[in-house]
């Protein structure tokens, strides 16, 4: 797939493509007022507010503490009892960091910032829905979740748990994120693993401690946690396959006092991830980890406790909507901007806990201008999303739903 400049073609695109400066205003201001996981009052509002301009047909709020739902009805009714309903998701929590930009959008809010890009998929989606609202070119019933909390705090599980599913049936659900690695008006998605499951792993060592000039009279946590960062990091080269895909990092360790040279602590604590995409490699990974820090740290007749926590699962499209999502692509941007077997990212997403439930794919939005716009990368403090793509993410969002509930539509 080559890269061109965002070019992108059919009715919804050019709807879309005249709310530009509204979306964009929204975006802006989102950004501007971030907001982190289930506490995302200001932004739901906004939501709210916006939606209701945009004439859709119900709002429901406070689905997973502060996500929120529309739903849109098609200009038809399905021939069946079971009305058909599609999913579209969008994201709408910060993180927990300090912005480095200066313009006039930057967040208002010390220490917290839209680092991901999420201001953006809202408003992406508010745009799809203003669209689906006025043409209604479906057969059935569109409903767009404004998810919180994606961002560690399983937002999509919560509204999961909280009857989301339940209450609107959906046959299938989507959800797309943009990407700086990618030019703007290109797609990417593929039919399997679009991003792996996310563990937290903890190792508290417990040792014995005393002075630093007498090591021969402690057993020195700090020297254990060395031998177990080295251990782990056979895990993936020794016992996962080469065919399959693992990650193990330890990325923080705590022991002792900095102040106190010659003090040898008593314990030590290690913290890291594990990414794997197949249930039984990370089984095999977090058997592993708990066989070898507890035979390394007895061989130094220390102790060690392995905590491993399951958090994201991994986010794995299912084949007929990854190569459906591909096609609505394809017809915005053409099929040469689709790069429909997409390298899968070691980071992880809630979305998979909706794909766990629903058949459903995650796409990815190129966002990249080539100017140095769009480019720095996610979770960066100089990040910022490119409003340039507003219109495009909002017509594949709503191609989504007008090709997905078009089987009983006569053509308009």
């Amino acid at each position: 797939m080559h890269s061109k400049p965002l070019l992108a073609h059919g009715r919804a695109f050019a709807h879309i493509a005249a709310l530009h400066p509204e979306l964009t205003a929204l975006r802006r201001d989102l950004h501007a007022h971030p907001e982190l996981g289930f506490e995302e009052v200001y932004t739901a509002r906004r939501v709210v507010e916006s939606l209701k301009v945009c004439g859709v047909d119900a709002i429901h709020t406070g689905i997973g503490k502060t996500g929120v739902v529309a739903l849109i009805h098609g200009r038809e009714k399905p021939n069946d009892s079971s009305p058909a309903m599609l999913g579209l998701r969008a994201d709408m929590d910060a993180l927990p960091m300090a912005e480095h930009n200066d313009f006039g959008w930057k967040s208002t809010k010390a220490g917290l910032m839209h680092g991901c890009g999420h201001d953006g998929h809202t408003a992406m989606l508010v745009g799809a829905a203003r669209y689906l609202a006025e043409t209604r070119n479906f057969c059935g019933t569109a409903v767009l979740i404004f998810q919180p909390g994606e961002e560690g705090y399983a937002g999509a599980r919560a509204m999961v748990q909280d009857g989301l599913f339940e209450r609107f049936p959906v046959q299938s659900v989507y959800a797309m994120h943009n990407w700086p690695a990618m030019r703007a008006g290109t797609v990417g998605i593929n039919p399997g693993p679009m991003m792996a499951a996310a563990d937290r792993v903890r190792i508290e060592i417990t040792g014995r401690g005393g002075h630093g000039a007498h090591p021969y009279q402690t057993v020195d946590p700090v020297l254990v946690a060395a031998h177990i960062i080295t251990a782990v990091q056979s895990i993936v080269s020794r016992n996962v396959k080469p065919v399959d895909s693992a990650v193990v990092s330890l990325c923080a360790m705590q022991a002792g006092d900095l102040s106190a040279m010659s003090v040898v602590p008593g314990s030590a604590t290690l913290v890291g991830t594990v990414r794997t995409f197949k249930p039984a490699v990370q089984d095999l990974v977090e058997r592993r980890l708990q066989e070898l820090c507890v035979a390394v740290a007895q061989g130094f007749g220390a102790t060690a406790t392995v905590t491993f926590e399951r958090m994201y699962p991994a986010t794995i499209n299912t084949a007929p909507e990854a190569r459906f999502a591909g096609d609505v692509a394809a017809a915005l941007v053409g099929e040469d901007q689709v790069d429909r077997h997409l390298e899968p990212s070691m980071g992880a997403e809630d979305f998979s806990f909706m794909l766990q439930a629903k058949p459903g794919a995650y796409l990815r939005l190129g966002q990249a201008r080539g100017d140095g716009a769009g480019e720095a990368c996610l979770h960066n403090p100089l990040y910022d999303f490119n409003d340039e793509v507003l219109q495009l993410g909002a017509a594949l969002f709503a191609g989504l739903v007008e090709r997905g509930l078009s089987a009983s539509l006569q053509a308009v």
